[in-house]
């Protein structure tokens, strides 16, 4: 440490505070294009509510988690993303009709998400739902695409005794 010059002392800390001041500005950009995945909002696990305060076929909309809640007529539950597949439009529930009618380009869609009038090329996407305790989670971290509306998409409550 003796022979540290004054020159190459200054050239080494202005090297260590550039390196520190670089590592700050990643950590900066690295945080702005991370996701911010907050509980109870999009992207994240949201709690939906008690299973028997969804009567049977009902369309509840969660405008946060942009997705409906559909019961089924049967007693199980779907989840859909409100987005059109066909351009992304927000698709809104006609209750009217008995169907989502996107209104951009016309496509419509039965409550399953089950496409009934083109051009949207395939049904409403879904999101995961796990029934705890008798509350409704929906996860809306990853919408999961379908060819089809089938009864494997829906998810039951247990009967409990």
């Amino acid at each position: 440490m003796a022979d540290l010059s004054r020159r190459n002392f200054l050239n080494l800390a202005w090297g260590a505070a550039g390196a520190l001041a670089l590592a700050e500005a990643g950590g900066v950009v690295l945080s702005f294009f991370s996701p911010r995945v907050v509980e109870g909002e999009f992207g994240g696990v949201i709690d939906a509510g008690l299973v028997d305060s969804f009567p049977l076929g009902s369309v509840t909309p969660f405008t946060q988690g942009r997705f409906y809640l559909v019961r089924m007529p049967d007693g199980g539950f779907l989840a859909l993303y409100r987005k059109c597949t066909h351009l992304g439009c927000a698709v809104p529930w006609n209750p009217a009709e008995g169907r989502f009618v996107c209104p951009c380009h016309a496509s419509a869609f039965e409550i399953d998400g089950e496409v009934i009038n083109p051009p949207a090329p395939r049904p409403l996407d879904r999101f995961a739902i796990t029934i705890v305790d008798g509350v409704v989670k929906v996860d809306t971290g990853t919408p999961i695409q379908r060819d089809h509306a089938t009864p494997d998409d829906l998810v039951y409550a247990e009967v409990t005794s």
